[in-house]
């Protein structure tokens, strides 16, 4: 990722902390932080998810996006499991994704139970230290699996918690801000977004299940959402896919072929 430099970037820049995950809506974040000249430190967990695929892609963008620190937090939330993320349970496929179908509506296996509470009260014990007063998270409203922690009265709340819970907020001397460029935007606007800030999508890396060589399933949640988003923004994506499905008129889903790269 080569974010375009801020007019306000300056020595005395203030601290900020991006929850990076690897993924396309975390690394956009990070460029949209960059952009508005804070100095970042980057904050990654590998939480026991089935694949390390992210928390390598994690390092990859950080590096490149020349954040102050990036700090790689081993935690294990396999221990709970709950989640086709973090225990021996399948991975959907090929779910109807449409927002008037009844699949829409339910909160997806994928759920990770607590886990934006567990990142982001991570990210407010290192705001605290850093002195920052914005945390940045890629949170959606919009394009999303439905998961009960990526809607705004969820951060609101969060918030105002910090603000009660952290010395800085009784104290007066900070009031912690919880940024999230990206909840009203559909996963099209975010992509061009990105695009405009110089993001490098190949480094990015969103499937739940991946294949041994790293390469995106194509029919999961999280591949469909983003195929989708670089279909309504023009782009083609450029990472590797084991199976690539197009979006047909009304929101259905066509097989188009292995890809081959």
């Amino acid at each position: 990722m080569n974010p375009r430099p801020s007019p306000t970037k300056s020595k005395s820049a203030s601290p900020a902390v991006v929850l990076l995950s690897g993924g396309l809506d975390s690394t956009t974040v990070l460029a949209v932080a960059r952009s508005e000249g804070f100095d970042v430190s980057a904050l990654t967990f590998s939480y026991g998810q089935r694949h390390s695929s992210e928390v390598d892609a994690a390092r990859r963008i950080a590096r490149s996006a020349g954040v102050v620190r990036h700090h790689v937090v081993d935690i294990d939330l396999s221990v709970f499991g709950g989640s086709a993320l973090t225990a021996d349970i399948p991975v959907p496929k090929d779910r109807d994704l449409h927002p008037s179908s009844p699949t829409a509506k339910e909160i997806p296996v994928t759920y990770v139970p607590a886990r934006n509470t567990i990142f982001l009260s991570y990210a407010l014990a290192l705001a605290e230290v850093a002195g920052a007063s914005n945390i940045f998270i890629g949170v959606n409203a919009l394009d999303y699996s439905g998961y009960p922690d990526c809607r705004p009265e969820y951060i609101q709340a969060f918030e105002k918690m910090a603000n009660l819970a952290t010395r800085a907020g009784v104290e007066g001397s900070t009031r912690m801000t919880i940024r999230t460029p990206l909840i009203s935007l559909t996963k099209a606007a975010i992509i061009k977004l990105g695009t405009s800030l110089g993001v490098d999508y190949s480094a990015t890396t969103s499937c739940y299940d991946p294949g041994a060589r790293g390469e995106a399933c194509g029919r999961c949640d999280a591949c469909q959402l983003r195929l989708k988003g670089f279909s309504e923004a023009g782009l083609e994506d450029p990472i590797d896919y084991a199976v690539k499905r197009e979006r047909a008129p009304g929101g259905s889903a066509r097989r188009a072929g292995k890809l081959a790269r």
